[in-house]
């Protein structure tokens, strides 16, 4: 297993004017010049490196940490553009490069992308692909309806925002299933929603399940009436977008989760809104 794009530990084997070489696989040496040097080392000291090739395609090692690596997706900016590709800024002074048969569209300086890193066999290099659909075998996740997964969310097209689930697969959140801000390159935590017989992935933001959902949806309503002694101004009139802005979740869950706290008796529902129960132990 080739560890370009990697982290490694890698052990000093000769001290240089110029930095020190490590011992990388096949006893093959490794330059770590001088500015990337942690203070004084010593023969036979490991240290924590990422090893890349340089312009010149030698090996190179540094201890600046990229912003992905080998096999990672992420959300990166494009510094540049020229004959050969777009360059992104992947945290490391050389650039890194998605050539133009590795774009969906047409990359543009300044604009920021959702890729994925790989190490391409012919050439030995590290470069990124913005073709996700190429590299992704989502039906490998082996994920079940109703679990929680970490995403990152891509783009957003007609049906709504891409994101790749556990840093392995490809889903799709989509845009009746998003009730408040969502970012391109952000994190954030979903839930599988269904599975396709294709093996594709429909995500939603919020937990699946009454069992699950609705409970915490309660919690939630029932934490923020005591926080505003007692009273919020929602009912099941209330918009969609109202009701967002208070308790970011959807008007569906909204109505279960007062219902629920209705028939414990815990809150009474009015035409202002919905009130504590005095009477009732909370």
């Amino acid at each position: 297993m080739s560890i370009i794009g990697k982290y490694a530990d890698l052990k000093v084997v000769k001290l240089v004017d110029f930095g020190v070489y490590l011992e990388g696989e096949h006893e093959e040496v490794i330059l770590l010049p001088n500015r990337y040097v942690p203070g004084k080392v010593n023969i036979d000291e490991k240290i924590h490196v990422f090893i890349y090739r340089d312009s010149e395609d030698r090996l190179i090692a540094t201890t600046e940490k990229p912003y992905a690596t080998v096999g990672d997706f992420a959300y990166l900016r494009v510094k540049s553009v020229n004959q050969m590709g777009a360059f992104l800024d992947w945290g490391l002074t050389k650039d890194l490069m998605v050539p133009f048969s590795n774009q969906k569209v047409k990359m543009e300086e300044g604009r920021s992308y959702l890729v994925y890193v790989y190490l391409d066999e012919t050439t030995g290099r590290i470069v990124a692909t913005a073709k996700l659909n190429k590299v992704i075998l989502s039906e490998d996740l082996q994920l079940e309806v109703g679990q929680e997964v970490d995403v990152l969310v891509g783009h957003r097209g007609e049906l709504g925002h891409v994101a790749v689930i556990n840093n392995a697969g490809l889903g799709m959140i989509y845009k009746n299933e998003i009730f408040g801000p969502i970012r391109e390159g952000e994190t954030r935590k979903a839930y599988v929603k269904k599975i396709r017989p294709d093996g594709k992935i429909d995500l939603s933001l919020q937990a699946q399940g009454y069992q699950k959902e609705i409970p915490q949806a309660s919690d939630k309503v029932l934490e923020l009436l005591k926080a505003e002694e007692g009273f919020l101004p929602l009912n099941d009139k209330s918009s969609p977008e109202a009701i967002y802005e208070l308790l970011h979740m959807s008007k569906k869950n909204f109505k279960k989760a007062i219902g629920l706290l209705y028939k414990e008796k815990i809150i009474k529902i009015e035409s202002t809104g919905i009130y504590l129960n005095p009477n009732k132990n909370h």
